[in-house]
């Protein structure tokens, strides 16, 4: 039996909770839990807001752990090796997407926490493919969030091939946008925060950011206007994305990670004369995990994070939805 934490309706609190796996498929691992980020997309879940939540919920998608077991047919993960698992438990691995290493934009994909429980639990199963092995250079008690945050922000670079030179400004300076601007000071970009907190200004160019503008003064602001080659929106609220698609460059890119669900009021004549984007992307693939993962290894990166134990996960997501959270909340045993 694997013992977790889950909520049994929307808005409940959770409660411990007892399951029994069945038997591990033959490519499946099961992971002892010994680490796991809370994220807002689990908080999502547990209000069923994108209403896909089926109950009851073991949320928890940032896992760090150990294999305690394996299917027969894994072989490139051992026994006691330190792990993690994000957003996805398993791909279909047939489709087209798949076969061109497009793992998470596999239609079948199986998110780690619908339809199936979560890391909030002593143990998680998942498909091997899903599970990248974790470096030992990087700590495990903080490395969570990387499997899900951290890689939608480093998931963007790669797709989009931005260059070392590119100016990138950050939108929202939280969860996923103290992360982006970690990556992005480091991949070589000249990097701008977009921040409303005067709080989080002193933060935000600690963790990498070249400069800071006041979110809310940007209408009257005329010095940004053609600046970004890039800008990375973080934030799930709704915006004045006309103001921010006016300070594009020419080709220049607005990107979506964080999940406004308001829809956006656009003008399309500005992207159509600068040959503007608007885009979005989710997680990586499990190889992009692995670079990832490569790449804050070799540049120290790493996620700030509150510790709770496991028992304490309402306190730790009361803390989260609070948004006073510094920057991300981590069970731990």
């Amino acid at each position: 039996m694997i013992k977790a934490y889950a909520a049994f309706g929307p808005g409940e609190a959770l409660k411990p909770f007892e399951y029994d796996p069945g038997v591990l498929r033959a490519s499946d691992v099961e992971i002892a839990v010994e680490h796991c980020g809370i994220c807002h997309s689990d908080l999502s879940m547990l209000s069923n807001s994108w209403g896909i939540t089926q109950y009851p919920l073991v949320p928890g998608h940032e896992v760090v752990g150990r294999i305690v077991d394996r299917g027969e047919f894994v072989r490139h993960l051992k026994l006691g090796q330190r792990v993690g698992l994000g957003w996805h438990s398993g791909y279909c691995m047939t489709c087209s997407t798949c076969l061109s290493g497009d793992h998470n934009l596999c239609a079948d994909a199986e998110p780690t926490i619908v339809g199936r429980h979560g890391g909030f639990a002593d143990k998680v199963r998942a498909d091997a493919a899903s599970v990248v092995a974790l470096p030992d250079t990087i700590a495990a008690q903080s490395a969570g969030p990387l499997f899900c945050g951290g890689i939608t922000v480093f998931n963007v670079l790669l797709q989009h091939n931005i260059p070392s030179t590119a100016r990138v400004a950050v939108i929202g300076i939280g969860g996923l946008g103290h992360m982006a601007l970690q990556i992005l000071k480091v991949w070589g970009c000249h990097v701008t925060a977009f921040t409303s907190s005067e709080t989080k200004k002193a933060d935000a160019l600690k963790l990498g950011a070249d400069e800071t503008l006041n979110s809310q003064q940007l209408d009257a602001s005329t010095s940004v206007a053609r600046q970004f080659d890039l800008i990375l929106s973080t934030v799930n609220v709704g915006l004045d994305w006309n103001a921010y698609i006016a300070t594009l460059r020419p080709k220049g890119r607005l990107h979506f990670v964080g999940a406004t669900l308001d829809p956006l009021d656009i003008n399309v004549f500005p992207l159509i004369l600068n040959q503007c984007s608007v885009s979005g992307s989710p997680v990586g693939s499990p190889a992009s995990i692995h670079t990832m993962l490569d790449f804050v290894a070799r540049h120290n990166i790493e996620p700030v994070v509150e510790s709770y134990r496991f028992d304490q996960v309402n306190e730790a997501l009361a803390r989260l939805e609070s948004g006073k959270a510094h920057y991300r909340v981590v069970l731990s045993r």
